[in-house]
């Protein structure tokens, strides 16, 4: 009888969107931790690869064909489906405001696809941008599946955005907030619980493959003292302002890309080709920039050393992003900010 009046006080819709949460989230955590798993496996060989280009340079012309060949794929994917664009987030809030409809599963392979060949051949891309919009895709999926409505829908989305980026960086809270922050303005109990529990979720399965250290970990971090917290306003003075530059050059891009004698879709071109050029010279610092910010925890370089990092990460992200290719800019972003 207790068990009975227990249940009968039980918000039986907080539990069927909590339970649909914990789906959505097992499924985009599955696919995103594959994505992110062979990014960061291609990832880890290609500092490999350049050093050894650098000692037999008669393999620099199969390995352009190469990257030229992952550019033609890249924009014939791009060419059939324009909603892989980018970072993809734009377009889940404009599935949310009802401005663009998308085919999920279309988006799904080919951003999947599209973002490994991006992100995994070391443009300075990120895998966040493309992961949430993974999540969502999943989400879609789902919802198709059941039939929801589109206020369910809308709900399943979200939770599917939230859970992908806490697969892509161990971050359920970070998933969460960026639905709340980012997406909605907003906060809605049903929302937050449907999302948070995608989030768990797809956490929970991120940390079963990848493991418990964190994507960024950089050990004991000690207390700042007091007399030093003048310069974090100094330092969010700076990024500010140098953030509202990027900002510029980043609107402007579109542009500028366009005075090329290129059709949109193969804009990544340029960028696939430069990217050989960086590899070469810097095979360390390609990529979206993690292993570059624990870099930085573990010692400090020269400030001569510092501006040219952080003018090549700079320009050629910008490069990369602009292009239109499938990758996010959080993570090049955030590497900015740590150097």
């Amino acid at each position: 009888v207790n068990v009975k009046k227990f249940l009968d006080t039980l918000d039986k819709t907080k539990i069927k969107y909590i339970g649909k949460g914990i789906l959505v989230g097992t499924l985009a955590g599955i696919v995103v931790s594959v994505f992110r798993l062979w990014i960061e496996k291609i990832g880890e060989i290609l500092p490999v690869i350049y050093q050894y280009l650098k000692v037999q340079p008669i393999f620099l012309i199969p390995w352009t064909i190469l990257m030229l060949l992952c550019a033609i794929i890249v924009g014939a994917l791009i060419k059939s489906e324009p909603n892989i664009k980018g970072s993809g987030i734009p377009q889940v809030e404009g599935q949310l405001k009802d401005e663009i409809s998308v085919l999920w599963w279309s988006v799904l392979w080919k951003k999947f696809i599209g973002g490994i060949l991006s992100v995994g051949t070391g443009l300075f891309l990120g895998r966040e941008g493309p992961s949430i919009q993974l999540g969502a895709s999943c989400a879609q999926g789902v919802a198709t599946k059941m039939k929801a409505g589109k206020s369910e829908e809308k709900i399943l989305l979200s939770s599917g955005a939230a859970a992908g980026l806490a697969a892509a960086f161990n971050a359920p809270v970070a998933g969460l907030l960026f639905v709340v922050e980012e997406v909605h303005h907003n906060f809605s109990p049903l929302v937050w619980l449907t999302s948070f529990a995608a989030a768990l979720m797809s956490n929970f399965v991120s940390l079963t493959i990848f493991g418990l250290q964190p994507v960024l970990h950089l050990g004991d971090i000690p207390s700042l003292p007091l007399r030093h917290y003048w310069l974090l306003i100094l330092l969010g003075i700076v990024l500010g302002i140098l953030g509202r530059f990027y900002q510029i050059i980043l609107l402007a891009l579109e542009k500028w890309y366009g005075f090329l004698p290129l059709p949109a879709h193969l804009r990544g071109i340029i960028p696939f080709l430069l990217v050989i050029f960086v590899g070469l010279f810097f095979p360390n610092y390609l990529g979206g920039g993690n292993q570059i910010i624990i870099a930085l925890g573990q010692h400090s370089p020269t400030l001569i050393a510092l501006f040219g990092l952080l003018s090549l990460r700079f320009i050629f992200s910008m490069i990369s992003y602009g292009s239109g290719l499938p990758g996010g800019i959080f993570l090049p972003i955030l590497t900015l900010g740590a150097i």
